[in-house]
């Protein structure tokens, strides 16, 4: 058991990585056709709007949640915040935000399998992909009545010293998980799970986030008409 936990949470975090930003580069650089979102609004709307905001709202907040609290070292917010008080606030932020997320992509599955001509035009990695978000946010969800039994952040503190030890390069990371129940193990894994299979499939246009401020305050574009606007003498010749 030690064995395999070192290979899940000291190895495997390391090539999940190692994939997650090579992958992305050489897919950048060698297929660029393929980076976008390949959205299927064109084949139906329908439930898209909604399924596609309430997802984007929820994991956006889900991820940049987790990467602050994960992170972040226990001696900066200490003085404001006990760990106690942090895990109660991830409790009920990341439990609303996991209900968005968890309803839109329910949404999104929904629709991709249920139309046969969206399901036609879908890839077998956009299915995958969305199967594995689906249940990320559905254990992600069953670990909250968990931390609820134990509100002292004790082990919201080994998780988040078990992130902070595996970016650092520091040993002693996987001893951190071994009282953590195999919820958090299955949601941890199949999170970083998300990140190796990132390159390969739609996930590659989140980089292209990073360009939004760029987009945002760039000049306005003018789009003309392709019809050609004929002089006004101009007559048309007629048999």
């Amino acid at each position: 058991m030690n064995s395999l936990n070192f290979a899940l949470f000291g190895l495997y975090p390391y090539i999940c990585l190692a994939v997650f930003l090579l992958g992305s580069l050489i897919r950048f650089d060698r297929d660029q056709y393929s980076w976008k979102s390949d959205s299927s609004q064109l084949l139906r709307a329908g439930s898209l709007r909604w399924g596609s905001n309430l997802f984007h709202v929820g994991i956006l907040v889900l991820f940049f949640g987790h990467t602050v609290g994960m992170l972040t070292p226990h001696f900066v917010y200490e003085p404001f915040m006990s760990a106690g008080a942090k895990q109660l606030m991830a409790m009920i932020v990341g439990g609303v935000a996991g209900v968005l997320g968890f309803i839109g992509v329910s949404l999104l599955l929904h629709r991709r399998l249920s139309d046969e001509r969206i399901r036609r035009n879908s890839k077998t990695s956009d299915i995958v992909l969305l199967l594995l978000l689906w249940l990320q946010l559905a254990l992600g969800l069953a670990t909250i009545p968990l931390s609820a039994q134990h509100l002292d952040g004790g082990m919201m503190m080994k998780l988040a010293e078990w992130a902070q030890r595996i970016v650092t390069f520091r040993g002693g990371a996987v001893e951190l998980l071994a009282e953590a129940g195999w919820i958090f193990k299955l949601h941890m894994f199949l999170g970083m799970s998300i990140f190796l299979v990132f390159p390969f499939t739609r996930l590659v246009h989140v980089w292209s986030g990073f360009g939004t401020l760029a987009y945002i305050v760039r000049p306005y574009q003018m789009v003309r008409s392709r019809r050609i606007n004929l002089p006004a003498n101009h007559t048309q010749s007629q048999r």
